[in-house]
This record gives C-alpha cells, sequence and structure tokens, in this order.
C-alpha cells in the first residue's frame, strides 16, 4: 500500500489524504472553487449596481441595503459552501444562480434588447451568466450527491420529504425574492410618443426628495386639471378622453421609469412624492385653479393616488381603478382571506425583500389611508374579472367617509372598464370630476 502525504488537502469540504504523485482536480472539477468564482461574479454585479452604476438621480448611500445586505449573504455563503452537505451545497446554488439570472435577464439582457447598452449592463449580464453556471453546478452536485445504498422505502421517503421542503422555501422565499428583483430592476423603456387629442408641452418638476420627474401636459381650457397615472403610456385613453373635455391633464414617467430619475418600484413605494410634486406643478400653473385638481389612476397608479390624497388636501378629487395588493398590509386586510390564510403567503418575504432591494420601508396600508380623503370626493372602480385581490375596493368603500362612490364593472378586466364599457366609463368618469372640479 503507497506511503500517504501527510498534507491534508480540502476537496468537497472533506479532508482527505492524497497518495503520491496524485495531482489535485483541475479547479474546473473543484465545486468548492467554481461556486466561490461564480459568486464573486455575482457580488461584482451587486457591487456595480449599487454604489457604482446608480440610477441617474440616486446616489451610492440611497442603495445601503440593497448593495451591503446580498454582499453580506454572499461572503456568508462563501465561508459556509465547503461546510455545507452536498444536498446544502446544491440548493444555494440553485438558489443564488437563480436570483442572478432573474437580475441578469430583467435589469441586463432586456435592458439592451429594448433600448441600448449603458451603465451596469455588461456586469450585470455577466452576473446572470454567472448564475446559469451556478445552476448547473448545484443540478449536478444534487445528481452526484444521490444516495443509493439506503433501502427503497427509507430512500424515496426522505426524498420525499427533502422534494416537499424544497418546494415550499421556493414558493415562499426563492420566487418572492426573484419578484422582488423585478419590481425593484426593470429596465428603462424608451418613451413613445403618443396622440392626447391635443397639443402637449414637454414638462419636468422636481421632487421633494431632489429627483426630476419628466412628462407631458396639456393645458387646459376649463381651470381644472387631472394627473393620470402611471407613465406616459397606459393611461393615453383616460388622457385623451379627458382633454376632449377641455380638461388639462398631466401624464408623466414616475421614479425610475422612462426619462425620470431615481429607483424604479414597480409597487409604487415612494410614488407619493411624485404626486405630491405634480400637484405642485399643477398648482403653480397660470391656466389651472388650485382648487381644481384631481387625479385619476390605474393599478398602482390607483394606489399611489390613495396614499397621495390622503396626504395632500390640493387632490380634490380621486379616482381609482384596480387598486389592490402593494405589501403585505393590504393582503392582511383581504376580506376574502380567512385568518389562517393570512400569515401564510409569499408576500411576507416579498414584502421584506423589495424593502430591501428598495431601501425602504413599506408603505402603510390603504386600508387605513382612505379614510382622511374625505371630505374630498373619492371613486374606486372594480373590474369583476380582474384580478381576485381587487375585491379590497369594497373594503375601501367601507372604510372610506363620504362622498365616494364604486363602480363594479362587469365584463371588465383589470383596469379594462373604460374599453369594456367605453359610454359608461366617460359618463361616469367624466360625471365624477365635473361635480367635484367644476360644480356642475
Amino acid at each position: 500500500m503507497p506511503e500517504l502525504l501527510q498534507r491534508p488537502v480540502r476537496d468537497g469540504g472533506r479532508r482527505d489524504l492524497v497518495p503520491p504523485g496524485r495531482r489535485r482536480r483541475p479547479w474546473w472539477r473543484d465545486d468548492v472553487r467554481v461556486f466561490r468564482a461564480a459568486l464573486a461574479i455575482v457580488a461584482v454585479a451587486v457591487l456595480d449596481d449599487a454604489f457604482v452604476h446608480p440610477e441617474s438621480g440616486a446616489t451610492a448611500a440611497d442603495h445601503l441595503a440593497s448593495g451591503l445586505v446580498p454582499l453580506l449573504c454572499a461572503a456568508a455563503l462563501v465561508f459556509a459552501y465547503p461546510r455545507l452537505r452536498p444536498g446544502a451545497r446544491a440548493i444555494a446554488a440553485i438558489a443564488c444562480g437563480a436570483l442572478a439570472i432573474t437580475a441578469g435577464v430583467t435589469d441586463g439582457f432586456r435592458h439592451v434588447a429594448v433600448d441600448r447598452l449603458a451603465g451596469d449592463d455588461i456586469a450585470v449580464m455577466l452576473g446572470g451568466l454567472a448564475g446559469a453556471v451556478l445552476v448547473l453546478l448545484g443540478a449536478v452536485t444534487l445528481w452526484r450527491s444521490r444516495r443509493l445504498d439506503e433501502r427503497p422505502l427509507r430512500r424515496y421517503a426522505r426524498r420525499a420529504l427533502i422534494t416537499l421542503a424544497t418546494g415550499l422555501a421556493t414558493v415562499y422565499v426563492l420566487v418572492p425574492a426573484m419578484v422582488a428583483i423585478v419590481a425593484t430592476h426593470r429596465a428603462r423603456e424608451p418613451v413613445q410618443s403618443a396622440d392626447l387629442g391635443r397639443p402637449y408641452e414637454r414638462v419636468s418638476f422636481t421632487t421633494g426628495d431632489g429627483l426630476r420627474l419628466a412628462g407631458w401636459y396639456v393645458p387646459s381650457r376649463n381651470r381644472a386639471a387631472v394627473i393620470v397615472s402611471p407613465g406616459r403610456q397606459g393611461p393615453v385613453p383616460h388622457a385623451r378622453l379627458l382633454a376632449r373635455h377641455g380638461y388639462g391633464v398631466l401624464l408623466f414617467d414616475r421614479r425610475g421609469e422612462g426619462e425620470s430619475e431615481g429607483d424604479f418600484n414597480a409597487y409604487g413605494w415612494g410614488g407619493d412624492a411624485d404626486l405630491e410634486a405634480a400637484v405642485g406643478f399643477l398648482a403653480q400653473r397660470d391656466d389651472v385653479d388650485p382648487r381644481r385638481i384631481g387625479g385619476l389612476g390605474l393599478s398602482v397608479g390607483g394606489e399611489m393616488l390613495l396614499e397621495a390624497a390622503a396626504e395632500d388636501a390640493r387632490l380634490q378629487a380621486v379616482v381609482s381603478e384596480g387598486a389592490s395588493v402593494r405589501s403585505l398590509a393590504e393582503h392582511w386586510d383581504d376580506p376574502d382571506l380567512a385568518g389562517l390564510r393570512k400569515p401564510f403567503t409569499p408576500l411576507v418575504a416579498q414584502t421584506a425583500a423589495v424593502g430591501i432591494l428598495a431601501n425602504r420601508r413599506p408603505p402603510p396600508g390603504l386600508l387605513g389611508l382612505v379614510g382622511r380623503i374625505s371630505p374630498r370626493s373619492l371613486m374606486l372602480i372594480r373590474g369583476l374579472d380582474g384580478q381576485p385581490a381587487e375585491v379590497l375596493n369594497r373594503a375601501f368603500l367601507e372604510a372610506a367617509r363620504p362622498p365616494k362612490e364604486l363602480w363594479e364593472v362587469s365584463g371588465a378586466g383589470h383596469t379594462a372598464a373604460l374599453s369594456a364599457q367605453p359610454r359608461e366609463y366617460e359618463r361616469r368618469v367624466l360625471g365624477f370630476f365635473d361635480r367635484a372640479l367644476l360644480g356642475r
């Protein structure tokens, strides 16, 4: 039997003795080295996104949580990985890889596809490729770590339990984290010109936290103006309807989208500051009576306007269509959910992850805000074929105080009331603004 070297060598987390003359495995066959190298590339992408190439108008100080928390997690995994069992290594590699791929596709490859190569695109795309390596590494590790020396009953029972635990972790932790990445790192798209039915001006204004927001404004013919949200693309038909009836109409890119500065948040967290600045812009216009400013919001735009109206008394009338869940708070207030179902939801991890990646606390629950809109006018719209969580509008109606109304639109999907019933939409929504802003 050949004499063994006394020098211990770390191989896959185990310390073995290597016979004389035998070489170490090449690094690409060492799962520890591959994991660490790929995770290092992902960490560089996180570092670049948070601190080297932040969004226009944002600074490195605005990204302390979204930058440091992932980096600390990566450092902990680099240290712990060699000490994990093969199955745990595989799960760690696949989970890290899935998150990296999500960021690479959402914030890198997609941005190049819809616009151009810029900013942190190269780093985040390399991070996505490193994520693919991690997923492959995890799959190979999982296959190689299969135990075939157990009795069949024990083997399949153990695998069933592991599969169940992994499935629960995927649904309640991994997928919510991936959703949070998409919600806070969606690539910007160029703003396309639109026909608003009347000439508009290109405008910009600044938020209280120093971000410049860009938009279009159709001057008012009746001294009243309406903010239509979110963005400059989706609400164009609604803006055209209001402009045709003489209302001033403001469409703008919220923070982090289009030509506006700041970090994107799909759930509108922080959007109340954008709407406050928009109201301030309209209040200073010569063609607008500051007492005749309203808002029409679709989906997240409706949620943002509910919060803004509760905080800003200058908003005299609000139409919110398709408002539903933007954080765990609204989920908890859903009247259709039984008490035992409320805590067992992916929104627990998703809200926490969005908070970290958005570098801000979740906004207050809308149910506790709508009562503060009165005595100003509120109109809620719900498409009966829309998202199930839109049933929250019934709870909002109960919590609000007069003047208030809820229109539940049969045959309408999410934010599709105008296309489903165009004449009735015009009659109801224009009538609402005419009464609230024009006193008709």
